[in-house]
């Protein structure tokens, strides 16, 4: 009995430090060595076991998986910051905007490219927000429409690969990364083609709402439409081609591949002249940043983790999780649940190092898949960033929105959305049922 009580203190008792707005990675740590010292002093954790502590650690940083994660940062954040990104977002845009929906088709083809080249939601959602909503509500779109597309399209890269969520989430469910890309490519196509397909409704229904570009807009770039495709649109369609067939075809691990994509993205920057010293700076400082994040939430949640099953933690978690009405469907919709209330408060790293690990003994012992269920997991979350009141895709859209857009339509706008995320989660359900 000692984890159904202990368990759930210490769970509680690190919510409430994150919570405070304490650094996550500090709070898991601090949870782990106040609980340690309590279950010491109560006689029922042995303080031996933070003799491992060292060798995980060190385990933390040679882990060669996670190694991808800088990689596709920094080749996201080249890509992003050489304007590479943005000369491929207008180019599609002036090559689909002739038609009704065309704008909105290409933000969400190349939000979902960039999203998954960059793997941060903030950052994609940022520059979609940035780059894509002047043009939209220039040329007339509805702006709860431009509004929930870019917030959308922002949030592809959690399922499509090469993604940064699916790398952590296949180190801490312990697959295959490789096999996770392969089984979220048909999801991610998926709800791609969703939104895509509500954008061509509204051109029969709503044609008013998502116009095409002004006659002035097409005449100004008819003259220099193909050199732009040649130059701006098909290396950076190339490089992810690249990256991902070497991943699908076996030649290459996903780290390899994700050294690759950062060479490829310098080396299709400097093509494009627009590879400075300032650049390269600034990518490996965004870099460093969000990796230092990773490594010390990795270390916090290791020793969280520690002492959460020196004290039966897990055991209380498999016991709760597995012991639900309804077996395999209670789990799941369970842990979809939770997953959706806390990607309202905390972020995708923080809940894929606190939660996902406690996640996988009961899935085992239910027979279910642990790939299909790393997918489901990713989608959850993006639906779950997408979701008024407190998603937080909708935050980052809101702080590039001029202040006389109301947060409201950026609620409005992304409903259809969310509809439509809901749909292929609860496919995603019945997928990761036991075989």
């Amino acid at each position: 009995m000692t984890g159904a009580v202990w368990g759930p203190l210490m769970f509680l008792g690190a919510l409430a430090f994150i919570f405070t707005g304490y650094p996550v990675a500090f709070a898991l740590a601090g949870t782990a060595l106040l609980f340690a010292v309590l279950g010491s002093m109560a006689g029922v954790f042995d303080m031996i076991l933070l003799t491992a502590l060292p060798q995980r650690t060190f385990g933390t940083m040679s882990n060669y998986t996670l190694l991808a994660v800088p990689f596709f940062i920094f080749m996201g954040t080249i890509l992003e910051k050489s304007r590479l990104a943005e000369d491929l977002l207008e180019t599609i845009g002036l090559l689909f905007g002739r038609f009704r929906g065309g704008l909105a088709m290409g933000v969400i083809f190349v939000g979902a490219l960039l999203a998954a080249a960059t793997g941060v939601v903030g950052a994609s959602v940022t520059a979609m927000g940035l780059i894509s909503l002047p043009v939209m509500l220039r040329n007339g779109y509805k702006r709860e429409v431009a509004l929930g597309t870019i917030a959308a399209a922002g949030t592809l890269g959690q399922i499509i690969p090469p993604s940064i969520v699916l790398i952590v989430l296949g180190d801490q469910l312990g697959v295959s990364v490789g096999d996770l890309f392969r089984a979220a490519l048909v999801p991610g196509l998926v709800l791609t083609g969703g939104y895509a397909l509500y954008i061509v409704v509204l051109t029969f229904v709503r044609p008013a709402s998502v116009p095409a570009l002004t006659q002035e807009a097409r005449d100004a770039a008819e003259g220099q439409l193909l050199r732009r495709v040649i130059l701006s649109m098909l290396p950076p369609l190339i490089l992810i081609g690249v990256v991902l067939g070497s991943i699908f075809a076996g030649v290459a691990t996903p780290t390899e591949a994700g050294a690759l994509g950062a060479l490829g993205a310098m080396a299709l920057a400097a093509l494009n002249r627009t590879l400075t010293a300032e650049v390269v700076r600034d990518a490996a400082d965004s870099t460093t940043r969000l990796t230092i994040m990773v490594i010390f939430l990795l270390i916090g949640s290791t020793a969280f983790a520690l002492v959460f099953r020196g004290l039966d933690g897990d055991v209380w978690i498999a016991d709760l999780l597995t012991g639900l009405p309804g077996g395999w469907l209670g789990y799941l919709l369970a842990v979809n649940l939770l997953v959706f209330l806390l990607g309202f408060f905390i972020d995708f790293f923080e809940i894929a190092f606190i939660i996902v690990p406690l996640l996988v003994a009961p899935a085992a012992t239910l027979g279910l898949d642990l790939v299909a269920l790393g997918i489901m997991l990713a989608v959850n979350l993006q639906t779950s960033f997408l979701t008024p009141p407190f998603g937080f895709s909708l935050f980052y859209l809101r702080g590039v929105t001029p202040p006389d857009v109301p947060t409201t339509a950026i609620y409005r706008g992304a409903i259809p959305f969310i509809v439509i995320q809901v749909v292929v989660l609860a496919g995603l359900v019945w997928m990761a049922r036991p075989v």
